[in-house]
């Protein structure tokens, strides 16, 4: 998910700065787990060219062999680290011909907790995306090349990076000597890039063995490269698709065009409502809840979205809030002839798939439910009484982080002692829908969410890659965090 590059910027509400959640450092400690952490990276970066190496890819159109040799490679490493409880385990989906298949491989490893002391699940997937198309990559997507500080390679970043902190930052707590006796448990999913369909079976189906008291989900980013984020808000997620029909079939558009408008005429007609002149979501109940914190430069986000020149931005409010907190509505998708194919006939149907981002607060089926009502709304008065089409897809929850918890406070700190700056609590425009069913299945748990990207990443594009000198970095402050949680009874 693009990252602003810019240094954040003071506003009228809180900034980071001012946030009271940094505590104090113990420069000793610091010092302890950096050398430790300094002293294995060469090892930790060599360890990560060969998880980027198994094009591990969960999606049904691809070969399982290799996400299977990712999931044991993984568990190998976990293994590593003196775990002995580690198993690669699935859950089974159902198939469109009414069978059964298993979902994509996880890695579970335990440590338990000492006698007094909470226990912290981490949390990575080993999957990744296609590489696309070949010819747009600059290096072999799965032969990981560093130059310019970077690492570049499918799944440098996302998210086989955020595997490697999750091991690093454990073995640098315990070859410096500074293991409290913290409960470890790693889970490293294998389909979250393929939307994580068995996720929440599996949750439930293992929820003693995952139980913990602070969930690190490693799989964001930071604000740019050298100053760390918190991600505190994720936006939800509502999809699905709406259309027209008009005709039984298709007719000669000379013999009989005039009288009838075709589908995708008046399927224009409905997609230009669901936005004001302004280009704000038009859609009555979806309302913002939360207010972002810090600014978001329009010249930063310009540059980061590659905004043509004479664009000229949509919405209203600060540039945060319409990316974090306030409604976003695409049409990603539709289903009409292609140019190339297109006959002088009438279309009796056309049909788009529509993808509504919602900020933190808004409930995601009543979101659905207002989409609903406006488009049957327009229905009535501007499709000349056209068969509308309404088909509701998937939801995920909206996400916001208590950041006067104590793990998150922790958290923050580790942070700003890593870089040696402040850390920002951002939002991200995106949507992990698997973060509700964490907080539902484990309500009483601290949700953290972390990561090692920042906006030249390019997650899920060609020439993905990895600032090392940040991945070092989150290696260490995940290091921190583990060493200052044992014993804080807050976090339980």
């Amino acid at each position: 998910m693009p990252q602003p590059q810019s240094s954040p910027q003071p506003s009228s509400q809180q900034s980071p700065q001012q946030s009271p959640q940094a505590a104090p450092a113990d420069p000793a400690l610091v010092a302890r787990l950096a050398a430790a952490v300094d002293e294995r990276m060469p090892q930790t970066i060599s360890t990560l060219e060969d998880l980027v190496a198994i094009p591990g890819i969960a999606w049904d159109a691809f070969d399982r062999e290799p996400l299977e040799r990712s999931a044991e490679a993984v568990a190998e490493l976990v293994r590593g680290l003196g775990l002995e409880d580690v198993e690669v385990l699935t859950e089974p989906r159902p198939s469109a011909d009414g069978t059964e298949r298993p979902g994509g491989p996880a890695v579970v490893g335990r440590r338990p907790a000492a006698p007094g002391q909470p226990t912290v699940l981490l949390y990575a997937h080993h999957d990744v995306q296609p590489v696309g198309d070949p010819e747009l990559w600059r290096t072999p997507p799965f032969t990981a090349v560093e130059r310019g500080g970077r690492l570049y390679g499918r799944g440098a970043a996302d998210d086989k990076a955020g595997i490697m902190v999750h091991l690093a930052a454990l073995r640098a707590v315990l070859d410096a000597g500074a293991d409290p006796g913290v409960g470890v448990t790693f889970f490293i999913e294998g389909e979250e890039e393929a939307g994580s369909p068995t996720f929440r079976r599996f949750l439930e189906r293992h929820r003693e063995r995952l139980a913990a008291d602070v969930i690190v989900v490693a799989d964001s980013g930071n604000w740019r490269v050298g100053v760390p984020a918190l991600t505190t808000s994720l936006r939800g997620l509502v999809d699905g698709v709406i259309g027209v029909r008009v005709l039984e079939h298709a007719v000669h558009s000379g013999m009989y065009g005039g009288p009838v408008l075709d589908a995708p005429t008046l399927l224009a007609r409905l997609i230009a409502t669901l936005h004001d002149d302004d280009g704000a979501v038009a859609i009555a109940g979806l309302d913002q809840h939360r207010h972002a914190a810090i600014e978001y430069p329009e010249a930063d986000y310009r540059a980061d979205a590659s905004v043509l020149e004479p664009v000229r931005l949509a919405g209203r409010g600060p540039l945060a809030d319409r990316l974090w907190n306030q409604p976003a509505l695409s049409i990603i998708g539709t289903d009409v002839p292609r140019i190339e194919v297109a006959s002088n006939t009438l279309q009796p149907e056309a049909r788009a798939k529509f993808s509504l981002r919602l900020g933190p607060g808004t409930d995601p089926q009543q979101a659905l439910e207002a989409v609903r009502r406006h488009v049957h709304a327009v229905a009535e008065t501007a499709l000349f009484g056209a068969e509308v089409i309404f088909e509701p897809g998937e939801t995920g929850q909206p996400f916001a982080t208590d950041t006067d918890a104590p793990a998150a406070r922790a958290m923050l700190g580790a942070l700003r002692d890593a870089w040696g700056v402040e850390p920002v609590e951002t939002g991200i425009g995106g949507s992990i829908p698997f973060t509700a069913d964490l907080l539902e299945v484990f309500p009483g748990a601290t949700l953290l969410i972390t990561g090692v990207e920042d906006p030249d990443s390019r997650a899920h594009s060609a020439n993905e890659s990895l600032h090392l000198g940040d991945f070092r970095n989150a290696v260490l402050a995940e290091a921190l965090l583990l060493a200052r949680l044992g014993g804080t009874a807050a976090t339980r």
